[in-house]
Parts: structure tokens; sequence; C-alpha cells
């Protein structure tokens, strides 16, 4: 029974291995075909292109890519139809597809190296230089995509260079900024502590003015008080020195005597003229006409 069962599973297991290789033969056939397809249409586009028919040769180009994936020439060409239209986003597409098809080092190549040429267009320059460098791992005694590898290089130095220098200029007038912003808020210190000083010296100007004004205030009082007890102590004095005369100065009763007398003469001389007046005078007549 075991046998039986032995030689039962031998079989199927023989017939498993035929129909796998003959599946797998089928499936390359079927390959082939395809990429037999897709290379015709390639040859389509390209006749297209030539002729400078873009519609037709994008469309074959597009079938091509459709029939087989591992077709890399359909893409790359279309890659590099894009490139001459100045299609770059489309272009590099391609050329990337063209590249992870490629089974060859000379196809993935020409890949890179035309991506590291659209990476150029774009100017950015540390992506080409990376592109380039796949190239060349590729194959390495090509002399153009050396070239083109030192020339993003110098183009990536001399960004960084200008981004550095943008940068230093723009801390610069950073700190600019900031000076000036702090001499403006040492300025306004400054004035607000001179303000604070002119204040404190009109306090001071203010307060030496106050207590000038109150030492008056108390040497006016002083006098004041001096002025009214001189008449109290000395009310009596005052009354003698009035009525004693004083050496060179008439007494109170000579100067009164000498102004009767003088009223007395002023009469007497009066009289006289008067007198005289009245046996002069002319009488007034009257004319008759």
């Amino acid at each position: 029974m075991r046998k039986e069962m032995n030689k039962i599973n031998t079989v199927l297991i023989l017939l498993f291995v035929c129909f796998s290789s003959f599946a797998q033969e089928v499936d390359e056939k079927e390959k082939q075909k395809s990429l037999q397809s897709s290379t015709n249409l390639t040859w389509d586009a390209n006749k297209a292109l030539s002729e400078d028919d873009f519609i037709a040769a994008e469309v074959d180009y597009r079938k091509a890519i459709s029939k087989s994936s591992d077709n890399s020439a359909a893409p790359y060409n279309l890659g590099n139809a894009y490139y001459e239209n100045e299609t770059y986003n489309e272009a590099f597409g391609r050329f990337k597809e063209a590249g992870e098809a490629s089974t060859s080092k000379a196809d993935k190549h020409k890949a890179y190296h035309n991506m590291g040429n659209v990476f150029m267009k774009r100017k950015d320059y540390a992506k080409a230089v990376e592109a380039y460098k796949e190239a060349l791992r590729n194959d390495p005694t090509d002399e153009e995509t050396r070239y083109n590898l030192a020339l993003a290089k110098e183009l990536l130095k001399k960004e960084q260079d200008e981004n550095k220098q943008d940068q230093d200029d723009k801390d610069k007038d950073k700190d600019q900024d900031e000076n000036k912003d702090q001499d403006k808020k040492d300025e306004g210190d400054n004035e607000d502590k001179k303000d604070e000083g002119e204040d404190g010296d009109k306090g001071d100007e203010g307060d030496k003015d106050e207590e000038k004004k109150d030492d008056n205030k108390d040497g006016e009082g002083d006098n004041k008080s001096d002025q009214k007890k001189k008449p109290e102590q000395g009310e009596g004095e005052n009354e003698q020195e009035q009525q004693q005369p004083r050496p060179n100065q008439l007494s109170k009763q000579q100067v009164e005597n000498l102004l009767r007398a003088m009223q007395n003469a002023e009469k007497k001389v009066q009289d006289k003229i008067d007198a005289k007046k009245v046996k002069g005078a002319k009488i007034k007549t009257e004319k008759d006409w």
C-alpha cells in the first residue's frame, strides 16, 4: 500500500514539474512576444519623431511601454522627446523608469546621465551630482558624464557660498536692526534720566526757595516784633527827644512864633497895597454921544 502511494506522489510531482516548466515556457514566450511588439512600436515611434510628428511618436511610445516593462528603450526615447520639448518633469519620470527597467549597465548609465541633465535644468545641483555619480558607477569611462559632474559640483559650491553670504547678510542686517533698537532704547533711558535729573534739580531749587521764603518770613516776623516792641519800650524817650531842640534846629515854639511874625508882616504889606489901590483908582466916565 505504501509503495503504491509513493508511486502516486512521485507521478504527481513529475506532473507538477512538467506543468510548471510548460507554464514557464508559455510565459517566456508571451514575454518575448510582448517585448517584440513593444520594440516594433518603439521603432514606429522613433520614425514618427524623426518626421517631427511628436503626437504620433508619444502615442506609440506609450503603447510600447504598456506592452512590455522590459523595453527600456521606449521610456528612454520618450524621455528624450520630452526633454527636447523642455517638459522636464515628464522627461525625468521616463528616464527614471528607463533606469529601473534597464538590465545592462550601458542603458543604466545613459538613463542616469540624462536624469542628471534634468536636474541641471532645474538648477537642483545637489541631485544632479548624485545622478552623475550613479551614471559613472555604471560607466566610469564616460568623459561627458565626468565633465558634467565637475560642473555640477562647481555650481553647487557657488550656490552654497551665495546662500551662506545671503545668510550672513541677513544676520548682519538683523544685528544692525537690533543695535539700532538698543540705541533707541538707550537714548530713551538717557532722556528719562535727564528728565528725572531736571525734575530733581527743580525740586531742590523749589525746596531752597521755600526755605528762603520761610527764612524771610521768619525775619520779617522778628522785625515786626521789634517794631511793635520799640514804641512800647522807648515811647518816653521819643517824646523827650521831640521836646528838646537839637543842635542847629529850631524848636516847635520858635517855629510857631516865626510863622506868626511872617503872617503879620504879610498882612501889613497887603494893607498898604490895598490902600494905594483905592487912592489911585481911576473913575470911569460915560460919554454922551
